[in-house]
């Protein structure tokens, strides 16, 4: 309760996949930090890379991945009234948007196509895939 909050969910240039920390005496306390956070992305969209990250390593979850899942929980202590919520007075209308390229990505040569449905201005559901 009385850390520091931090303003971004996770490091830049993390390299959580190539940490060599000591393994975690207890995984459970992990497992459990990730499945609360996997439940919040729902309403959460600025978690979900974070959580994405941190839900590889939970069989084999290491200090250094604690630590990265206890930043993501500093991150909420700083912004707690964040995340999706529909006004009273909102319209119910469906809006939904699209968009994709052909072969864009200069490294892969592959397309990015996407989209996003929102209810009036509250987002409800949205995908990239490339």
């Amino acid at each position: 309760m009385g850390a520091k909050p931090a303003y971004t969910p996770i490091a830049q240039n993390h390299e959580l996949s190539l940490s060599t920390s000591p393994l975690l005496k207890d995984p459970l306390m992990y497992m459990r930090l990730v499945g609360r956070l996997v439940y919040l992305t729902i309403t959460r969209p600025d978690l979900l890379y974070a959580v994405h990250v941190l839900s590889q390593f939970v069989q084999s979850p290491r200090k250094d991945h604690w630590e990265a899942a206890i930043r993501v929980v500093k991150y909420l202590k700083g912004d707690p009234g964040k995340g999706i919520v529909m006004r009273k007075d909102a319209k119910l209308q469906l809006n939904g948007y699209s968009d994709s390229d052909y072969a864009r990505c200069p490294l892969t040569r592959r397309s990015l196509t996407g989209y996003f449905v929102a209810l009036d201005t509250t987002p409800i559901s949205w995908k990239v895939r490339k």
